[in-house]
């Protein structure tokens, strides 16, 4: 196959102090209740970025059958994980806050607030006039409730569907730009603001000045998982009057937070070529084929300029139905082709209900 395919975002990998704990939330809160492998294992190839050592953890890669990426959530088992030294404020650099889709953002808000989460502040409008607020689950992470008309199901549930984009602290959004834009291709600018915002001032450092970017694609994806995936959207933001600090300074990926954005991919050799014509060059890549037990592929990482990781997975075996062993085998699959609509909603009948 010549050139790449990427077919959206995958997953958003998430630390967390109990994988256990986090996964029934997120079920239960934001309907992520299709585990898609979990696996405890050594993350022997992430040396770069764990302190030189092969460190031990426990993982679940979670989807939702409405649609949207997953979440990876991870674990460390060997150490205490960390969180950061100081409050992550918007526009710090890294991923700030995961956005979650949702089909009536107000109804998610009367559901949340009547369970009792951790909604922060009121129902906002974001500067294109849509719906918005944002939660902060246990673990300190927050997730922005945005609308959307990308579904692969819609079920009869006021539950956000997976997420769907990514709030990225930068430090300048044109070098940002040819990451997000040119190599991941979120070419349509749908707003470029300056100024104070009413929607942001609920989180940390959300009442100070900032600029802010949201990019989507103008063309629409292609690939396997592209159906479930849907149409995803990344949020570039600046902080104007203060200097921005690391999210990750001074700690391990797999710590607490978001740890990275991944996506799906086919191509990863014309991808390679690409990234590093480009200045992002891999910082980790598996080689040939990873292989998690139930689910197998090549993954690799890139830096964005201030930092943020971003992962690609060219998938090569994926269950659909464990039950009965169903797995699916993609080497050998037209690469722009989706799967059929019957296999992906498969992988629904191992949703974990509570």
């Amino acid at each position: 196959m010549d050139g790449k395919i990427i077919s959206g975002i995958q997953q958003i990998g998430i630390g967390v102090s109990d994988v256990h704990a986090a996964f029934r939330w997120y079920r239960q809160n934001f309907g992520m209740s299709v585990p898609v492998f979990e696996e405890a294992a050594e993350a022997a190839l992430m040396l770069p970025y764990t302190g030189g050592e092969a460190r031990s953890r426990h993982a679940i890669l979670a989807i939702n059958m409405q649609g949207g990426g997953g979440f990876e959530i991870w674990q460390y088992t060997s150490r205490t994980p960390e969180g950061p030294s100081f409050q992550p404020q918007l526009g710090d650099l890294g991923i700030n806050i995961a956005k979650m889709k949702s089909k009536n953002v107000d109804a998610t808000y009367d559901l949340f607030n009547r369970r009792g989460l951790n909604v922060l502040g009121e129902l906002q409008k974001d500067p294109y006039g849509k719906p918005t607020f944002f939660i902060k689950d246990p673990w300190d992470n927050i997730f922005q409730i945005v609308t959307s008309n990308s579904w692969f199901q819609q079920r009869k549930t006021d539950l956000p569907g997976g997420p769907n984009g990514a709030i990225i602290g930068v430090t300048d959004i044109e070098k940002a730009r040819t990451l997000y834009s040119d190599i991941l291709g979120y070419d349509t600018v749908t707003y470029d603001e300056e100024g104070v915002f009413d929607d942001l001032k609920a989180i940390p450092g959300g009442d100070k000045k900032v600029k802010r970017v949201l990019l989507r694609h103008s063309k629409a994806r292609e690939g396997a998982f592209s159906p479930l995936l849907g149409a995803s959207e990344i949020e570039l933001v600046v902080a104007v009057n203060r200097k921005p600090q690391k999210i990750f300074e001074n700690r391990f990926w797999g710590d607490l937070g978001y740890i990275h954005l991944c996506y799906d991919i086919n191509g990863m050799e014309a991808l390679k070529t690409e990234c590093e014509s480009k200045g992002f060059p891999f910082t980790v890549d598996s080689a040939n084929s990873f292989d998690m037990g139930e689910a197998a592929g090549h993954f690799t990482y890139v830096e964005d300029p201030d930092g943020a990781l971003i992962e690609f997975v060219e998938t090569h075996k994926v269950p659909i139905m464990k039950k009965i062993g169903w797995y699916l085998n993609l080497k050998k699959r037209d690469p722009k082709k989706s799967l059929p609509r019957f296999m992906l909603k498969a992988m629904g009948l191992s949703e974990v209900k509570d």
